[in-house]
Parts: structure tokens; C-alpha cells; sequence
């Protein structure tokens, strides 16, 4: 089959496509034969070497965390599918290679797909979807009447994560560039601060939640918008020390983690708010409840730009940019 590979971790070397064999198919498997792949920002960091810590992939493998599909095969333990069914996963970590013509994918990661929407659509949902839901939904257990603050809102995870914050009952503020105000209106944002005129720190006060996406410093300004007994959940790290002893890291790595986000939990004691690492975890049963909000019409994908998969490392390039609004993805099939 083909694929896009990555030989070394590099920066600036790009993947290389080639011929491989298909994944062989655990038990508990299905054999997705991809349609469409998302690109998101984690395929940028893996390639980069990023992520050695947390994801020690053995080169070569092939990159891309979402996919959307059909069915091709099933492992002998697999009850929930069958061959014919259009799917969309992210299958688990050390398992990803949705830059290919076929993946395989743990049962329990997939899901049916959303039946209004295209394979295109489909695969721009998993990572972002996940993520939001995990945070939002799992972690801060958002209610309604609560305040939100959703950083990057023109974003993959943003605009996700505003559509669903709104469909919980929330007040959702977000940051975005001029150009992108109206997007983010569209989709529910209540507040919207532009990051290019005003500081969101000034604009900002009394939140229950932040989702922080972006670096370190933007992270430490916005635990000082949350009230007291506050959370802040960062998708973008440092990771800490409940996240190493979760992924059961080994001591020296778990070390490290403590190190990395000492002073983030020092300031978000001093604050009394709470400070959290997210590492999304692929899961079926949520991708089936993120279709049921699909087709009830309370979320929509925002998808900016389709690739064709031999534009795969432009894909990548457009999305390491950071001018994509929405989701980047690549038709396969």
C-alpha cells in the first residue's frame, strides 16, 4: 500500500511516500481502508521529535493520527463492526499511520460515521473532537451557566470546542485575528477578544474554565482570568505529574514532567485555581456520542482546505503555518 513515511525525526526533512506492506490485524482489530486523513498540529510534532519522551515510535512509521473510512477486515474478537461499514477513529497512540491506504485500528477507537456528513468532514472530527470532549465534558465537567475561555478559536480544536461548550450551556469567550471574528461568532463565541488589538488578560475575569492550547506564557497569563477554585486544562503542555504517574512514565521521564511544569503549578497554587495536562486518548464510545451531536445538527466540522494525499507535506506545511482555519485534510481514496 502507500504511504507517507517518516525515516528520522526532522524539522525540515520531509516524509517520504512510499510502498509498504498493509498493518497486520490484531484481534481486536478493524482494517480501515482510509478515505480521508486530518492533519493536525500533533503530526507536525511527532515528525519533529517532539513528542521522544511520551511517544517513543521506532523509525521508520507512517504518520496521522485521524482517519474516516470503511471497513475492509475484522480480527476474530471484533463484535461492533463489520466489513462495508463507514467509520471515522484515532486509533491509539503507537498505533497511528492514517497517512497510508489502510490503517488498523483497536475496536474499541472507532465508531460509525456521522451519516450527514462527508468522509472529508468525517475526518477532520476525531483529535479535535476527542480532545474537546475529554476536556470540556470529562475534566471540567462544563454545566451550564459556567464561563469559558477557549484560546485560538479560528483553530482545529476551537472551533470544536466552542460549538460543543455552547451546545452544554456555557458562556464561551475566544481569542482569534480580525479576520476570523465573524467564524467564531458563528459558531457561539459569546466574547470574542482580537489577539492583534487587546490583551484577552485586560478583557477577561471570573472564568471556571480555560482550555489552553497555546505556550507557556499565554498558559501563566490565562490562569489569572479564572475565579478562584477555577481550571485550566492544557492540551498544549507542560505535562505533570498526574499525567507521567497516568501514562505510567518511567521515573526519570516522570522527573522531568515535575520539572517542566513546576512553575505553572506553583503559580496556579498561589492563584487557587487548578492546573491540568490533557493528553487526548482515542476512544469509540465518545466518537459515537460526538455523531449523535453531529447529526442532530449541534455541531458542524469547519474544514479549511482537502488535500490530495500526494500533497501530503504540503498539507503539513499548511498546518505547521498556523493559517489553517479549521481542520486540514487529505483525500486518499
Amino acid at each position: 500500500m502507500k504511504a507517507f513515511i517518516v525515516d528520522r525525526y526532522s524539522k525540515n526533512q520531509p516524509l517520504r511516500a512510499g510502498d509498504v506492506p498493509e498493518p497486520e490485524l490484531r484481534p481486536d482489530e478493524v482494517l480501515i481502508q482510509v478515505h480521508a486523513a486530518a492533519v493536525n498540529l500533533i503530526d507536525v510534532k511527532v515528525r519533529n521529535g517532539e513528542f521522544k519522551l511520551i511517544l517513543p515510535y521506532r523509525t521508520p512509521f507512517i504518520l496521522g493520527h485521524d482517519v474516516a473510512g470503511v471497513v475492509a477486515r475484522v480480527g476474530p474478537r471484533v463484535s461492533q463492526f463489520k466489513v462495508g461499514d463507514a467509520v471515522y477513529a484515532r486509533p491509539r497512540d503507537l498505533r497511528i499511520g492514517t497517512f497510508a491506504e489502510f490503517v488498523a485500528a483497536s475496536e474499541d477507537t472507532v465508531a460509525l460515521k456521522p451519516r450527514n456528513i462527508s468522509m472529508e468532514e468525517a475526518a477532520s472530527i476525531p483529535l479535535v473532537g476527542l480532545t474537546a470532549w475529554q476536556a470540556l465534558v470529562e475534566r471540567a465537567q462544563l454545566r451550564k451557566g459556567q464561563k469559558v475561555f477557549i484560546q485560538a478559536g479560528s483553530g482545529g480544536v476551537g472551533t470544536f470546542a466552542i460549538q460543543l461548550a455552547k451546545h452544554l450551556g456555557a458562556t464561551v469567550a475566544t481569542t482569534t485575528s480580525t479576520g476570523n471574528v465573524a467564524l467564531v461568532k458563528g459558531l457561539g463565541a459569546d466574547v470574542v477578544v482580537d489577539y492583534k488589538k487587546e490583551a484577552f488578560e485586560a478583557q477577561l475575569r471570573d472564568y471556571d474554565v480555560v482550555l489552553n492550547s497555546q505556550d507557556e506564557k499565554t498558559l501563566k497569563k490565562s490562569l489569572g482570568v479564572l475565579k478562584p477554585g477555577g481550571h485550566l486544562i492544557s492540551i498544549s503542555g507542560p505535562p505533570d505529574p498526574q499525567f507521567a504517574e497516568d501514562s505510567k512514565a518511567p521515573w526519570f521521564v516522570a522527573q522531568v514532567m515535575r520539572a517542566l511544569s513546576f512553575s505553572v503549578r506553583r503559580l496556579a497554587q498561589r492563584l487557587k485555581v487548578h492546573y491540568s495536562f490533557l493528553f487526548m486518548k482515542g476512544s469509540g464510545s465518545q466518537l459515537k456520542q460526538i455523531a449523535q451531536l453531529i447529526e442532530s445538527g449541534a455541531i458542524r466540522p469547519v474544514v479549511d482546505k482537502v488535500f490530495p494525499f500526494e500533497a501530503t507535506n504540503e498539507a503539513l506545511a499548511y498546518v505547521e503555518s498556523g493559517r489553517a482555519k479549521g481542520k486540514v485534510v487529505i483525500k486518499i481514496r
